[in-house]
């Protein structure tokens, strides 16, 4: 046995479970909140410790073709073959992937829908680490959104990005006085952690790939304090 396979962490047994869509060539996983994509420096658990888990007989491990944060929760498109990797590639980088992301948040916006144009830029400082904030000379960035639901000083709503920038949609939200839920970089931590979704991903692939996460039940409360129901 290869060294490195002796320290690798167990695939968690119900990972094959978490797969919302697979073809030949895609795979869409329902990511759990709290695992990094991509194993830092540090080292620790990621998403590459399940690809052997996720080839199922390919020649090649399948590969994440866009990012997630680690606190955010669902739907993430793998690449099972090399040019399926460069399809989906194109696919984010052309803006063309559909993604809608569900999120709740601590303050209620003051309509049922908007836009927030706000160009964003990474800072850092030996204190607080690196963060984003608007600022002009950022790049653009801009989110749609849409409140589904509130309650007792809570917003559902879902969150549509135009673009694809670092912690865009954290950062938007807290920008307009709405922060989201449990975000302990641009508002205040919860125990129950981050409140987003990465709800929903369309791919204008042949054929086409549409994909739904459940909502984690980490969320799931204080989304039916904004009046959602829960999924059958």
């Amino acid at each position: 046995m290869h060294p490195a396979s002796r320290t690798r962490p167990a695939v968690p047994a119900a990972v094959l479970d978490r797969i919302l869509h697979q073809d030949d060539a895609v795979i869409v996983l329902d990511k759990p909140a709290g695992l990094p994509v991509h194993r830092g420096p540090r080292g620790g658990a990621s998403l590459e410790d399940w690809l052997p888990a996720l080839q199922q007989g390919k020649r090649h491990l399948p590969q994440p073709a866009h990012r997630l944060d680690t606190d955010t929760a669902g739907c993430l498109a793998l690449g099972r073959t090399k040019p399926a990797l460069a399809a989906l590639g194109a696919l984010f980088a052309g803006k063309r992937a559909e993604k809608t992301y569900w999120a709740v948040l601590r303050g209620v916006p003051e309509a049922a829908e908007g836009v927030v144009d706000a160009p964003l830029r990474k800072i850092s400082s030996a204190a607080r680490g690196w963060r984003m904030e608007v600022h002009p000379d950022g790049q653009n960035a801009v989110t749609r959104w849409q409140v589904l639901g509130t309650g007792e000083g809570l917003a559902w709503v879902a969150l549509t990005p135009e673009t694809g920038r670092t912690h865009q949609l954290r950062v938007h939200c807290a920008q307009r006085g709405w922060p989201i839920l449990g975000d302990p970089l641009y508002g205040a931590a919860a125990d129950s952690g981050l409140h987003l979704l990465a709800r929903s991903l369309t791919l204008p692939l042949v054929p086409p790939v549409k994909a739904t996460a459940p909502v984690p039940e980490a969320m799931r409360a204080a989304m039916r304090r904004c009046g959602w129901a829960a999924e059958g």
